[in-house]
């Protein structure tokens, strides 16, 4: 069940678009698909050991009310920083949506 209330938080989903130049060139941009009120379930550093040394990354967890067509190709901006959606998650029977996102570093 989804806590209406705790909906607190302004976040912006966003999907990347490709336009073309007249030149030809493609050039890719991120649009705001939606601005919506978000509950913050978790917000986290982790560090992990990469090739060349170590290496942090923020995730975050969001929920949202219900809302079709969004996927992981899509990204979350919050607070200036935007978050790569790595999974989504349906709360109850398509009550709400949890976004599961990494920074973008």
């Amino acid at each position: 069940m989804l806590n209406i209330g705790a909906l607190n938080r302004r976040i912006t989903i966003e999907r990347k678009t490709e336009t073309v130049k007249p030149s030809g060139a493609v050039s890719e941009a991120w649009a705001p698909l939606c601005t919506v009120w978000a509950e913050l379930l978790q917000q986290s550093a982790n560090e992990f050991l990469t090739g060349f040394g170590e290496a942090e990354a923020g995730s975050v967890v969001f929920r949202v009310r219900y809302r079709p067509g969004i996927t992981t190709a899509d990204r979350v901006t919050y607070a200036g920083t935007a978050y790569n959606i790595k999974e989504i998650n349906e709360v109850g029977r398509r009550d709400g949506l949890e976004l599961r996102g990494v920074a973008i570093r």
